[in-house]
């Protein structure tokens, strides 16, 4: 159980312009408690009105580190002690890179930037294994993915939602029987939960499958 605080936090904000789906925050408490009180460092893609980082800063406590980014300048403006923004595309391994050169060790990013299908997609590529071994990667807004202003559409190829469909069958990939290859992927997941316009991806490093059987001892004397 949580306490709700995002919600709360949200419905009493008088701060900064902070803008979203009322649903998203049991899912973020969901997946991000856990995170609470242990100095997280977090890349949240879209900056805006800087409601949603300072958001953050509160949740996770002072000793967090949040980190912004955004293409527009101006967003500089919501810097603050703990809070740091890039401007840049999040699609820019560049600027990716220099984030990851100043912060190598990231436990969560939260992809609220352009939603357009090849961004998102690129973030992933660029960010997701690099977030620290039992990190979340959070991608919402994704109701784009069937809009084809963000070049989305239902069982578009190139959407968003199809990359997830295919990163499923990789996170099975050692049931698939050689039909899908072992990846860094697969090893390095442990969960992806796709929720209304939300999509989690849980890391954790996995090791061998075990299947072991149970039976009570009369069955099993019975059979010997």
């Amino acid at each position: 159980m949580t306490d709700g605080f995002l919600h709360k936090y949200f419905l009493n904000n008088s701060h900064k312009r902070l803008h979203k789906w009322v649903h998203y925050f049991d899912i973020y408490e969901r997946h991000l408690a856990r995170f609470r009180g242990k100095a997280p460092v977090m890349i949240e893609i879209g900056v805006f009105g800087g409601g949603s980082l300072a958001m953050w800063k509160e949740f996770f406590g002072q000793d967090c580190k949040i980190i912004g980014i955004d293409i527009n300048p101006d967003c500089k403006a919501h810097e603050a002690e703990g809070i740091e923004i890039f401007i840049g595309s999040q699609d820019d391994p560049d600027l990716i890179n220099q984030i990851f050169k100043k912060y190598p060790h990231v436990d969560i990013v939260l992809d609220d930037g352009s939603h357009m299908m090849r961004h998102m997609t690129t973030s992933f590529d660029l960010m997701y294994e690099r977030v620290d071994r039992n990190g979340v990667y959070i991608v919402e807004d994704t109701h784009t993915c069937y809009w084809p202003e963000y070049q989305g559409g239902l069982r578009e190829p190139g959407s968003f939602m199809e990359f997830t469909k295919n990163k499923m069958d990789e996170l099975n990939a050692i049931h698939s029987r050689g039909a899908v290859p072992i990846s860094n992927f697969t090893k390095s997941t442990d969960s992806i939960v796709c929720y209304d316009s939300v999509v989690v991806f849980e890391r954790r490093q996995q090791g061998m499958r075990q299947a072991p059987i149970t039976q009570s001892i009369t069955e099993w004397q019975g059979g010997a």
